[in-house]
């Protein structure tokens, strides 16, 4: 899909990650627009918030979330199962 974010470089220069420029236009675009309307979602929002800790910028983390997505969506065609919400597990708490 050309979701996975690239990083360029050349020789020992390293420039961050920037959405590549292959793949499926249309595709890519419906990932993103998913990713950015799934930032309602509290495990989606998390992710993003997490990437956003890690220093990405706001692109950077929104291409890491529609590569999750699509990776979560790619697992559901392969195993021929249907979406399942992850399971919250309960904090344990100290009596």
């Amino acid at each position: 899909a050309g979701i996975a974010p690239v990083t360029r470089g050349s020789g020992t220069s390293t420039k961050g990650e920037h959405p590549a420029r292959t793949g499926n236009r249309k595709l890519k675009r419906a990932f993103f627009l998913a990713a950015f309307a799934a930032l309602s979602n509290p495990t989606s929002s998390a992710y993003y918030d997490r990437k956003r800790t890690e220093g990405k910028k706001h692109n950077a983390a929104l291409i890491h979330l529609a590569r999750r997505r699509c990776d979560a969506l790619y697992a559901m065609l392969r195993n021929s199962t249907h979406y399942r919400h992850p399971e919250t597990v309960p904090t344990p708490t100290a009596a």
